[in-house]
């Protein structure tokens, strides 16, 4: 397959395009500055999103596209940082729709990024891609207007698949961050500690967007999460271990909001969601224990 990917310079772009090559597919990555990239045998790099770039006259007829663009959510959420989480994502979406719609061939499917926030914050509720209800706040809403970009392309006849992440780890991402305090010897869990954490190996998260594009029965919202989400202070618990750590030190939350302003709900509440979708379509993942993905992480 020809399979075009925006954000695939990133984390998990990179390990997607990874995992594609390894099929034997062709992929197109879109990017701001294609003159500082290398072309391969199997991987191609098209300019996009700056004036004087224009990716349809240089794609082949494309099976796939894969959309992972947004800038990183980390850093103080300042009014111009929450304005560029949301327009950076909304852009990209809607850039790529057009795109398709422009396309003599559609793609037969189009993998967009959404996230977990979708399911807002809870520590009693367990969410799946069946759960009607969203959340109300701040990422909630951008992933809902993210969500809602996307399924333009359905009106096109693509079949659209919202692809909500939960915590990727690997040796990028959250995870170096997450261990800073433990290599230290002073982690612990974060806040109360109760709140739930909705992890997935990147290899896994790579794997299941594969798995998505090559299956037709996947269509709509997909939890890209491992089986078993865990609460902060266990999450903390196995990280301590794999590290060969101390678990005692508490971060208090009201240094945690201090420090991070509205940021800090990322790490004081949480969701626990399940992929319901991955399984009931037979998707196996090779690392559902927390404990595996850490220490092949790390």
């Amino acid at each position: 397959m020809n399979i075009v990917i925006s954000g695939g310079t990133g984390f998990v772009g990179k390990q997607l395009s990874e995992t594609l090559i390894e099929k034997g597919h062709h992929v197109y990555i879109l990017t701001r500055s294609p003159e500082k990239k290398l072309d391969t045998k199997q991987v191609t790099y098209i300019g996009w999103l700056k004036k004087g770039f224009d990716p349809l006259s240089e794609l082949p007829e494309i099976d796939a596209v894969v959309n992972l663009a947004g800038t990183s959510l980390f850093g103080k959420w300042t009014k111009e940082k929450k304005e560029d989480i949301r327009s950076s994502r909304l852009e990209a979406t809607e850039t790529l729709v057009d795109m398709i719609g422009k396309m003599s061939k559609k793609p037969k499917v189009f993998v967009s990024g959404s996230a977990v926030g979708y399911y807002g914050t809870s520590e009693q509720d367990a969410f799946t891609e069946d759960t009607t209800k969203r959340g109300q706040d701040f990422l909630a809403d951008v992933t809902y207007d993210w969500e809602e970009t996307a399924k333009q392309a359905k009106s096109l006849g693509i079949r659209t698949v919202l692809a909500r992440f939960g915590i990727v780890l690997g040796d990028k991402g959250a995870l170096p961050l997450m261990q800073l305090p433990f290599r230290y010897f002073a982690g612990g869990k974060i806040g109360s500690g109760e709140q739930w954490l909705s992890w997935i190996h990147v290899q896994d998260a790579a794997g299941l967007i594969a798995y998505a594009i090559e299956q037709d029965t996947i269509k709509g919202p997909l939890n890209i999460t491992a089986p078993s989400p865990r609460r902060n202070k266990d999450f903390s618990k196995t990280l301590a271990k794999t590290l060969h750590r101390p678990y005692w030190t508490a971060a208090p939350a009201p240094v945690i909001q201090k420090a991070l302003g509205e940021m800090s709900t990322l790490v004081l509440e949480g969701q626990c969601v399940y992929p319901k979708k991955a399984l009931d379509n037979g998707y196996q993942f090779r690392f559902p224990a927390l404990s595996e993905a850490l220490e092949q992480a790390l």
